[in-house]
């Protein structure tokens, strides 16, 4: 595939999904279930568009190019397993986190998480998936503060069912209305450039702090 088939697969969003659906068939929901895995477990790729990948994916729902009960199926397993994976590696780090300069770990995100997870308790988790970054953060904080693993499985379930559950559901009641139906490629590139953006701006604050005072 060339960069051009890339450049428009990106820009024509709607059509890709139909192509890749038919081409594919079942194997287009693994494509789903890795974009989300990989963005609730490993923490450099925060800045994939989760929100509007799900939102895409009920719109479609909608007009039977998706099956509903198999696509929520599928992003349900993909962010809990997610979690699950996330919440390892933070038990693993643990407070080395704050110590070691490590170049995969966004330094700024996570005292953001942290102070977010502070804040809100033990409903930390449930309100996570709809916060920018700290969807992904939380369950390494999680982690690192050694929530025991019973009460996180039964934490990051319940988020998991409302992240997928509140945005598939929402796009499969609304993706289907004429102006957002003919802006839904716009809709997941915002969704990846706000992404990246912060993961640009978090890089400069990190060189940043890491020159030394003149």
């Amino acid at each position: 595939m060339s960069w051009a088939d890339i450049l428009h697969a990106v820009f024509h969003f709607d059509q890709s999904v139909r192509l890749l659906v038919n081409t594919y068939g079942v194997l287009f929901y693994l494509i789903l279930f890795a974009i989300v895995f990989c963005e609730t477990a490993f923490l450099p790729l925060f800045f994939l568009p989760g929100d509007p990948l799900l939102f895409v994916c009920g719109a479609f729902c909608a007009n039977g190019v998706l099956g509903l009960g198999a696509t929520m199926s599928t992003l349900f397993v993909a962010a809990f397993a997610g979690y699950g994976v996330n919440y390892r590696i933070g038990r693993y780090v643990g407070a080395r986190a704050y110590t070691h300069n490590y170049r995969w770990l966004n330094r700024a995100a996570l005292e953001r998480t942290h102070a977010f997870c502070e804040r809100h308790g033990r409903g930390a988790l449930l309100i996570a998936p709809y916060v920018a970054m700290v969807r992904t953060f939380a369950p390494f904080v999680a982690g690192m503060s050694n929530m025991k693993p019973a009460r996180f499985v039964s934490a990051s379930a319940a988020s998991a069912a409302l992240w997928v559950g509140g945005l598939v559901l929402g796009g499969y009641w609304f993706g289907n209305i004429p102006l957002v139906r003919d802006n839904l490629s716009t809709l997941v590139l915002s969704g990846a450039g706000i992404g990246v953006l912060a993961l640009v701006l978090g890089g400069l604050l990190k060189l940043r702090r890491s020159r030394p005072p003149r």
